[in-house]
Formats: structure tokens, C-alpha cells, sequence
């Protein structure tokens, strides 16, 4: 079992910047690809970014290519999400997700077998 937990959000003006980490146990953190999603009020999980388990290839959401920066570190099984100049738009409750199955579907929610429990991210105009 794969556990996943969230930090770093809150509130911040708009063209401002936020981090956020998720670190994750339960497994050996370079065998899981990780992800992060975001979910604003009344919509859909929706895509943000990826990072293969190597480290070696990013994916990102149109939305947010350019602004948002995936990364992580294996010896400390962490997984960030660098957020700059960030719009109102952007609001949401942030996931981390992990998959340990190396699925193909980066952007798919569907390939994720476990989340965290998120974290708020507020851009004020």
C-alpha cells in the first residue's frame, strides 16, 4: 500500500508562486510514476502534470506548460509541483496520485491507483 500526502497549499495573489510536496511510503518511491491533479468546485479531476518514475520525462497540461514545473527527488521520496505566476483560474484542491503499475496514459486519471488527500491552492485577483 502506497500512502500520499499533500503540503504546501494555500492562498496567494495572483502572478504569485506556491509549491507543493507530496511524499510518499508504503513502496520504493523510483518504482512509482506520480502525478498531480486538480479539482475545482462543481468540475472534474482534471490533469496537471506527471514525472515518470525515472525522473526522466515530464507531461504537462496545456493550461499550465511554461508556469507549473514537475520534479522529484527519489531519496527522499518526494514529488513537487513548482507553481508560478499563478492565474485565479488555478484554483483548486491539488492531488499528488502514484501509479506502480507503469501504465501508458500519463494524463489519464485512470492509470493512478492511489491519491492523497489534497490541498487547497486559492489565487485571489
Amino acid at each position: 500500500q502506497v500512502q500520499l500526502v499533500e503540503s504546501g497549499g494555500g492562498l496567494v495573489q495572483a502572478g504569485g508562486s506556491l509549491r507543493l510536496s507530496c511524499a510518499a511510503s508504503g513502496r520504493t518511491f523510483s518504482t512509482l510514476d506520480m502525478g498531480w491533479f486538480r479539482q475545482a468546485p462543481g468540475k472534474e479531476r482534471d490533469f496537471v502534470a506527471a514525472i515518470t518514475r525515472s525522473g526522466g520525462t515530464t507531461y504537462y497540461a496545456d493550461s499550465v506548460k511554461g508556469r507549473f514545473t514537475i520534479s522529484r527527488d527519489n531519496a527522499k521520496n518526494t514529488a513537487d509541483l513548482q507553481m508560478n505566476s499563478l492565474k485565479p483560474e488555478d484554483t483548486a484542491v491539488y492531488y499528488c496520485a502514484a501509479d506502480k503499475y507503469d501504465r501508458m496514459g500519463y494524463t489519464n486519471i485512470r492509470k493512478y491507483d492511489y491519491w492523497g488527500q489534497g490541498t487547497q491552492v486559492t489565487v485571489s485577483s
